[in-house]
C-alpha cells in the first residue's frame, strides 16, 4: 500500500495510506486512510493539481452529492470497504 505525505500550510505534515484511486468526470480522486490495517478514518480527496505542477494539490471532498457519487465508485472497486457517516 502506498503511503503519501500531505504538507498543509501552517501545519505539521500528515501521512496517509492510499487505498484506491479513480477518475470520475475527468477528475482524479484518491481514497486515503490513517491506518494501514483494520478500521480507520477514511477521506476522499480530489486532485486539483495542474498539469505543470511538480507536487499534487488535493482537497477533501465535502460536497454531499459529489461525496456520495465518488464513495459509491470506491465501494464498487473495493469489496471490503463500507463507508459510514462519522456524524
Amino acid at each position: 500500500m502506498d503511503k503519501i505525505t500531505f504538507k498543509p500550510e501552517g501545519a505539521e505534515p500528515v501521512e496517509f495510506f492510499v487505498l484506491e484511486q479513480t477518475r470520475l468526470n475527468g477528475v482524479n480522486y484518491i481514497l486515503v486512510t490513517d491506518y494501514e490495517d483494520g478500521d480507520g478514518e477514511a477521506l476522499i480527496l480530489k486532485d486539483l493539481s495542474k498539469e505543470d505542477e511538480a507536487e499534487g494539490v488535493y482537497e477533501i471532498v465535502s460536497d454531499e452529492t459529489e461525496l456520495s457519487a465518488v464513495a459509491g465508485v470506491f465501494e464498487n472497486l473495493l469489496d471490503d470497504i463500507e463507508f459510514v457517516d462519522a456524524e
